[in-house]
Formats: structure tokens, sequence, C-alpha cells
């Protein structure tokens, strides 16, 4: 797969509150601020870092599988309950166990940031959140949700997609709105290094990734390659424009796709968010009545 960007430049400055958890032994106690519980300081802390990656796609541009120019001009997403484990054993998504924690790291702060922007001194992936007293050791799984933001560019959704769409001298300005909720719980980060592993009076980091490739699917792959044939493309979103211009949202969608294009769409977009190229198990959320379903 080509290379890879991520979900968004920071659009909110506020400190992250970190809540450290305890091993499962000891769930209940949580040491008080500014101290270290005793496994803590027999293994010693670092500093561990959550990161968003919205990968090349997001930040340069791409061709979709149906040939259209597509450029971001922003994608916002809105990013809380960040949760890092050692998981023991490894978590393995197929599975469908849940993790078991020997040291679970929260990030307490909900985020919007976008992912067509670089981050820090231009770096591919934008900062998030981070622990400053995590205990070191290795952190093999990931958690995160997409929530709808309160305010800023994406207020009232998860996901917030605009930019500009070119194919054969035809030019359509777009902005699609999702405010579907997701929770996407993950393994080890799979890539050209490994992440996550913290040594004491150290820093590490783990990465959030979304490709968006798998919802427009990409020019470069062969018409066959699975992400093509599971891709909706930008083809059906182009018909829905007027004047040159569209803006949609889920309900819209849902309305004038055909049944067989919105499904795709309900089957993409729990699927977009990775570590790196490892999978997740993604939960939908179900605002209605604060219950969660997988989903299928």
């Amino acid at each position: 797969m080509r290379k890879q960007l991520l979900i968004f430049a920071s659009l909110t400055f506020l400190a992250p509150g970190v809540i450290l958890g305890c091993s499962p032994r000891d769930t209940q106690t949580q040491a008080p601020e500014g101290t270290q519980t005793q496994t803590q300081t027999q293994q010693g802390t670092g500093t561990l870092q959550v990161r968003a990656n919205g990968e090349d796609f997001a930040r340069e541009g791409f061709v979709s599988k149906d040939g259209w120019n597509i450029s971001f001009d922003n994608v916002y997403t809105n990013l809380g309950d960040i949760t890092a484990y050692q998981a023991d054993p490894p978590f393995n998504t197929e599975a469908g166990s849940e993790i078991q924690a020997t040291e679970k790291v929260v990030i307490d702060e909900t985020k919007t940031v976008d992912l067509a922007h670089k981050g820090e001194a231009g770096t591919d992936s934008i900062l998030v959140g981070e622990a400053p007293n995590a205990p070191a050791g290795q952190y093999n799984a990931l958690s995160w949700k997409m929530v709808k933001a309160n305010e800023g560019p994406a207020q009232g959704q998860t996901l917030v997609m605009n930019g500009t769409a070119e194919k054969e001298g035809q030019t359509i300005d777009f902005v699609l709105n999702v405010d579907q909720e997701f929770e996407y719980v993950c393994g080890e980060f799979v890539g050209d290094e490994r992440k996550g592993i913290l040594q004491p009076n150290g820093t590490a980091d783990l990465e959030a990734t979304f490709h968006f490739d798998h919802l427009f699917g990409d020019a470069e792959k062969s018409a066959d390659d699975s992400l093509n044939t599971g891709a909706l493309g930008f083809e059906p979103l182009a018909a829905l424009a007027q004047s040159g211009k569209l803006q949609a949202d889920m309900a819209r969608l849902q309305s004038e796709l055909s049944a067989q294009d919105y499904q795709k769409v309900q089957e993409i977009l729990p699927n977009i968010g990775h570590v790196g190229e490892g999978h997740c198990r993604e939960i939908t959320q179900t605002t209605t009545n604060n219950n969660s379903e997988p989903s299928s």
C-alpha cells in the first residue's frame, strides 16, 4: 500500500488530562497526582504519545478508483477516549476476545485534528495527546472513539472531509459530513518500525491511522484489487453534485445514493481506522440508547 497519511492538524489546545490505569489486581486504586504506584516505581515511567495519521492520501491527494483526482483542504475528525494498553497475551483483533491489560493509560481529552495537514515540525502524524508518567513497557494495543464534536469546524460531526475532485475538465467542490460515532479497538502497530515500546525516562508513540483509500479506492491498484472492489469511488458522489458543488451528510447519502452504494458507505466507514497496516475491531456507537454492538 502507498505510504500512508492520518486523521488532522490539532484544532484545540487543551492540556491533556491523563489517567493512569492500574493492573487488573488493583483496578480500583488510582495513584494521587504527582505520585507513582509501587509497580510504576519498580519499572519506571516515561512519556507515551498518541498520534493520528491520515497518510499521504489525506495530505497530498490521490486518484480514486474511477479516475477522480481528489485533493483535501481539510479532513477533520474528533477523537476521544483514547486508551493504550500493555496486553498479555497480545491482543488479536480476529480472535473475538477482549484486551487482557496489565497496564492501561487513558488520554483524558477529546480533540479535533485535521488529517489533511502535517504535524509538528512537518511530521506526518499529529499529536493528539500524551501521558507524561506512563509505566514503562510495551504498549501493544490501542483503542479510541470518533465522537461528535461539540464545537469547532467539525461541530456536530465525527468526520468532515472537504476538498476538490477533478476529472476530464469537470471540477466539484465537496463537503462530506459524517455524524455516526465509531469505536476502534486495535492490536499492535504494523509498519516499517515498531511503536509503543516505552523505556524508563524515555518517549514512545502509538498511532491511530486512517485509510481513506478504503472509501474512494486507489487508481494505482488494479481494478480487481480487493480494496477497489470494496470501495465506493467518487463517481456516485459526483452524480449528486449541482453546479459543481456537493454538500452531503449521511441522511442525504442514504436518501439519494443507491441502496447498494449506501450499504458500501456503511461498511467502509467502520473500517477506515487502523494502526499502521494493522486492522482494528470496530464497535458502532448507537447514540440513541447508549448501547453499542459490534459491526457486521
